[in-house]
């Protein structure tokens, strides 16, 4: 098995990113592992049959991507000191745009991740029914091993 040396989590936001975000801090630090968080804003294209949305598109595509830039450093910031108590190398933070698994997969290759943590739940309602799990697409065709957290299932050992 290849070293990890590159651990890639995507993010959502949601109330169980922060969990996943440390889960991934947590095993990235046992391999010395860089920490790459990437959160990943949906193309309005794919919603174009659904919608006519009331503003301009680009200008809205555009503080969509700026709005996430900046949530993305004040997450990754409040970020930093758990992924160094737990031994992770590096952190890095990245914003992509497109379908959110296709830009995950790609982002794993350009960075050459060795490991993929993400959750198996987040946000949930039309989006998943519309456009299905994300995970699911990601740990079937991701170019490198994929772990998943289920935030709400209970610990084994029988504490939460």
């Amino acid at each position: 098995m290849q070293n990890i040396t590159t651990v890639i989590t995507p993010i959502d936001f949601s109330d169980n990113a922060k969990m996943i975000a440390d889960s991934a801090a947590y095993v990235a630090g046992k391999f010395g592992a860089e920490l790459h968080l990437v959160f990943v804003v949906q193309n309005f294209e794919d919603y174009s049959g659904f919608f006519v949305p009331p503003l301009n598109l680009p200008n809205l595509s555009k503080d969509l991507l700026e709005s996430a830039q900046q949530k993305m450093e004040e997450f990754a910031e409040s970020c930093r000191e758990q992924a160094a108590a737990a031994g992770v190398s590096a952190l890095h933070s990245r914003v992509l745009n497109g379908d959110v698994a296709e830009e995950i997969l790609n982002y794993a290759k350009e960075v050459r991740g060795n490991l993929i943590v993400m959750g198996t739940h987040g946000y949930k309602g039309l989006e998943r029914i519309m456009f299905g799990s994300v995970a699911d697409k990601v740990v079937k065709t991701a170019c490198c091993p994929v772990l998943t957290i289920n935030p709400y299932r209970q610990d084994c050992s029988g504490e939460e």
